[in-house]
């Protein structure tokens, strides 16, 4: 049975993302008040009643595509990095620890540079993400001694590889239109995604999200280590594969679509387990909440802090950088008392 005080907490937690959910599609540079959106939205799903008003056009066309993906890559890149730190016992790791990140990032840059349209582009980076991680994992099997090692070495290597060659792209780069264009998207957006981006993104993250809720428990058995877990009958090598494969579906088909966005995966689920303790059967899927309402908050600020829009990346990397340090200074003061 879960505890009362549990439930109650997720209560919260759906409720805050609900807000947030509703409150997103009023906000903005075309403000719009809270019983017109719930207007629009019943009309077009209750009376099949579609209107050109300047508020229909601006909540279906920009707000719910927006909107659905934040919560989407929200969900995805806290999972991810609340699977990773579960599966390699280092809580200080995040999605990009296997290259993912830089290697979907290089992708879009390549294909900025290479003239290829949206949709090509966001394949060809989903595509170098999942492939990245599986020359990663792959590679990491020369350290027979200690795979958590071997797959940490390894993603540190392959993303070092991918960050080169973004620079090496950035360097040959048109400065005129292309360059601007790289950089831009490399700070992390939701300024240009489109219908089209969520329907992309929807079954990969999705699936993952039902993937990682349903191995809770042996990412648990996984933080005993690798031998215990050998010792409960765990196929260990499998299980780690799984993991590690809807971790990057996730991870690479956000960064294909929005570009990166640092410290969500990382922060996060440190959030998660102060509010629910080190059981993943919680942290996997308060960090998806959590992770959900997060962006769509930090979207909200991006889009209403200056008269021009701020990338989400600059904003998640201004928030994350001191609330991690204020966990980390909490987690050493109660090490200290303990």
């Amino acid at each position: 049975m879960v505890d009362k005080k549990v439930r109650i907490k997720f209560l919260f937690l759906v409720v805050f993302l609900v807000l947030a959910f509703i409150f997103s599609f009023s906000i903005g540079r075309y403000p719009i008040k809270f019983f017109d959106v719930i207007k629009v939205i019943t009309d077009r799903f209750f009376y099949g009643i579609v209107n050109n008003s300047p508020a229909s056009t601006v909540i279906w066309n920009i707000r719910i595509p927006r909107v659905l993906c934040a919560i989407l890559v929200g969900a995805g890149i806290s999972t991810s990095g609340a699977l990773y730190q579960g599966l390699l016992k280092n809580p200080m790791v995040s999605p990009d620890i296997l290259g993912t990140t830089q290697a979907a990032a290089f992708g879009s840059a390549f294909g900025i540079l290479m003239y290829f349209n949206f949709f090509e582009i966001t394949v060809l980076s989903f595509s170098l993400g999942v492939i990245s991680v599986f020359v990663t994992y792959n590679l990491s099997k020369i350290f027979r001694s200690d795979r958590i090692l071997g797959l940490i070495l390894t993603g540190m290597m392959i993303g070092s590889l991918f960050s080169s060659l973004i620079s090496f792209v950035k360097l040959v780069a048109d400065t005129e239109n292309q360059l601007p264009s790289i950089t831009y998207w490399l700070m992390g957006s939701f300024a240009s995604v489109k219908m089209i981006d969520f329907k992309f993104i929807f079954f990969p993250i999705v699936i993952g999200l039902i993937v990682s809720n349903l191995y809770k428990i042996e990412i648990n058995i996984f933080t005993m280590g690798e031998e215990e877990a050998k010792t409960l009958g765990l196929n260990t090598d499998k299980i780690r594969f799984i993991i590690i494969f809807f971790a990057t579906l996730m991870t690479a088909s956000s960064v294909a679509v929005t570009g990166i966005i640092g410290w969500i995966g990382l922060v996060i689920p440190h959030f998660s387990r102060l509010i629910f303790g080190d059981d993943y059967k919680f942290v996997i899927p308060a960090s998806g909440l959590l992770g959900a309402s997060f962006l769509l908050v930090v979207d909200i600020l991006c889009r209403n802090i200056t008269t021009s829009e701020i990338p989400i990346g600059i904003i998640t990397s201004f928030i994350g950088a001191p609330i991690f340090l204020y966990l980390i200074y909490k987690k050493g003061r109660d090490y200290d008392r303990g």
